[in-house]
């Protein structure tokens, strides 16, 4: 984004690459990523382990409350451990290289738009190799 940053937060599903929640944020707080967890929580269930990275967003008390309240086990990668969050990291990838790169939005609710329409694609329309050529919303 010209003169700034915006930062993602994603919930996926590491059996079907599905995003389940996201949020864009300015800021590295952890409030977007709590927002995050919550709709994906409300809208699919409680998982047994929740993965992350060690961010401060992710190690935050509130973040942690989160997935305590609901006995949800944390994982977190190793500092370097980039394979601990290889489905996420390739989601980060493909996000850059087919929709960020590719425009230049003026704003944060122009990003988030154009975020938003992409990943509707990603879900429904995209598909994956690792899925045998199904979309995450088919697997």
């Amino acid at each position: 984004m010209a003169g700034g940053f915006i930062y993602l937060a994603a919930v996926l599903d590491w059996f079907t690459r599905r995003v389940l929640a996201w949020r864009v944020s300015i800021t590295l707080e952890a409030d977007f990523c709590i927002e995050a967890v919550e709709e994906a929580l409300a809208r699919h269930g409680t998982p047994e382990i929740l993965n992350t990275d060690q961010g401060s967003q992710f190690t935050s008390t509130d973040f942690i409350k989160v997935l305590a309240a609901r006995e949800i086990k944390i994982s977190m990668d190793g500092r370097g451990a980039w394979r601990d969050n290889v489905f996420v990291e390739r989601l980060w990838r493909t996000i850059k290289y087919e929709e960020v790169c590719l425009r230049a939005y003026a704003s944060v609710s122009e990003a988030r738009a154009g975020i938003g329409r992409y990943l509707a694609f990603y879900n429904s329309r995209r598909p994956h190799s690792s899925l045998d050529g199904k979309t995450p919303d088919q697997a």
